[in-house]
């Protein structure tokens, strides 16, 4: 091969990527208007042998590109995977599906099996899905397992239009003895409402093959809440549900419980923002208690529900040992005041080297050198709006505690007290949100965030002995926190004294409040 045949070859592979049967041209911004535009494109698929996925997301399409794209593809047999998020932008939204049917015909025409449709992100509306309605019936389809649909606007008509899709494509695959099994279903901010969702959760009903389904932000009330539950005890296999920001109201929620009693496979549950209420999280508590046992993130946030709500699902998923994440903010108070109401954050000021200094590597002797106002310093330089932070402080003054010096640990309980009660003493701080992430550095919970937890010593147990007696710590903390440390836990094995007594001291407290 001559030089320049090898460097032009190399700068198109460095332009476009290509790797296991996948041709992309992902995020390039081309503005790709007519068949001229698009000539070196449609050339490399042409000549892309084997061509099993094909990135377009990130440029702009119009028709006649489309078609030209289209041309190409009718003989890509092989072709699988179609990533096409985001290919519309600065398009009329009439241009939408006519090039929509064109990419479509062509991977009917070749006689392609997909396995992942992406159309996320192009608005595309209910015309929109009318333009891969044909696609979806086809036996193209038949081997479709993710259908990715996120913020395309395609409101109640596409919705319908979609579910009636998949419904048809089901009874004609099924009838030559492939039914469709789509796992994944992503279709946030598309305004389905109740009547979509409702004409959906047929669909889902009907496959049971769903693993994953993504509905946010949907306007979803009651009753489409309640037909997508009754939907998902049809899907055994199902890992995530996340129907975040919809309305469930005590009726959907009470409905979603039940569902869950059938989902022993679930892994993921978001219902934050979704208005259940204190007897919706109560019931979905009873769910996650009796059953889920590979629970890894539970999300009830900003559901308008109360601290004794908050305290049954907390205890719900006490013994859920794969638990890596649960979300109880925005949980209100007897007078119905979030805890975690909005904030600013303080302006950062100088942190005084002695005080940076124990932070980064504490140790008795430093902590001593900081002086009768060292809890005043401490407090000063932690960020407690920041309940990560303030839990990484506090076992950072409480790995140097020592039982037999007094003086030493006096120092540390009135750093302690001077963070922690400035601490849940403010209406921002996320009590929660400190007790999770302090379960988390602790190792009694697994974290999204891979976050490693410390070496326990029995300092820090022998500290937080101290803080559960004090005014400032909320009772219904107490509970959570006795509810984890009666687990079994290899992190806490060498503070078999220290841990005995905070388990003591923790039943004693409860029992008094």
């Amino acid at each position: 091969m001559a030089t320049d045949d090898v460097a032009q070859l190399a700068d198109s592979l460095a332009k476009t990527g290509v790797e296991d049967g996948e041709l992309s041209y992902k995020g390039q911004g081309r503005k790709l208007d007519d068949a001229q535009s698009v000539e070196e494109m449609v050339k490399e698929i042409q000549d892309f042998e084997g061509l099993q996925a094909l990135r377009l997301e990130g440029n702009t399409v119009g028709v006649e590109a489309a078609q030209a794209i289209a041309k190409a593809l009718e003989t890509k047999s092989a072709l699988m995977r179609c990533y096409w998020s985001d290919m519309f932008t600065g398009r009329l939204r009439s241009e939408i599906p006519p090039s929509l049917n064109s990419l479509g015909d062509a991977l009917m025409l070749a006689g392609a099996r997909l396995t992942v449709l992406d159309l996320s992100d192009n608005a595309f509306g209910p015309d929109g899905v009318k333009g891969i309605e044909n696609l979806l019936k086809s036996s193209t389809c038949y081997t479709l397992q993710e259908l990715r649909l996120n913020n395309c606007g395609m409101g109640i008509g596409g919705g319908k239009i979609l579910a009636a899709s998949l419904i048809y494509n089901h009874k004609k695959s099924s009838a030559v003895g492939s039914p469709l099994s789509l796992k994944v279903f992503v279709a946030g901010r598309n305004r389905l409402e109740n009547d979509g969702a409702t004409a959906l959760a047929q669909a889902f009903k009907l496959m049971g093959s769903m693993e994953e389904v993504h509905m946010p932000q949907n306007g979803i009330n009651h009753a489409g809440v309640t037909a997508l539950a009754e939907a998902m005890q049809h899907n055994p296999g199902l890992r995530i549900l996340n129907l975040n920001d919809n309305t469930f109201t005590e009726k959907g929620a009470m409905a979603m419980a039940q569902a869950l009693k059938h989902l022993r496979s679930i892994q993921v549950i978001n219902f934050g923002d979704c208005l259940v209420r204190p007897e919706g999280a109560k019931a979905i508590a009873v769910s996650v208690s009796e059953g889920l046992p590979i629970l890894k993130e539970l999300n009830l946030s900003y559901g308008e529900i109360t601290e004794d709500a908050a305290l049954v699902v907390a205890q719900a998923v006490k013994d859920k040992d794969q638990l890596e994440k649960l979300d109880l903010n925005g949980t209100k108070n007897a007078v119905g005041v979030s805890h975690d109401a909005s904030f600013s954050t303080p302006q950062s000021t100088p942190r005084p080297p002695e005080v940076s200094s124990f932070l980064s590597f504490p140790s008795p002797d430093k902590l001593l050198k900081l002086g009768p106002t060292r809890a005043l310093l401490i407090e000063q330089q932690v960020d407690v709006s920041d309940a990560t932070k303030t839990a990484e402080a506090f076992l950072k003054i409480a790995s140097v505690y020592k039982e037999d010096n007094t003086e030493v640990r006096n120092a540390v309980l009135d750093s302690i007290d001077g963070l922690l009660r400035k601490a849940f003493t403010s209406s921002s701080f996320q009590g929660y949100s400190f007790v999770s992430s302090l379960l988390v550095l602790l190792g009694l919970i697994k974290s999204e965030d891979k976050v490693k937890p410390v070496i326990v010593v029995p300092g820090h147990l022998q500290a937080l002995e101290h803080v559960v007696r004090q005014d400032y710590f909320p009772k219904e903390s107490v509970a959570v926190l006795e509810a984890f440390m009666s687990r079994n836990n290899k992190t806490l094995e060498s503070c078999g004294n220290a841990k005995n007594n905070l388990q003591s001291t923790l039943q004693r407290v409860r029992s008094q409040s």
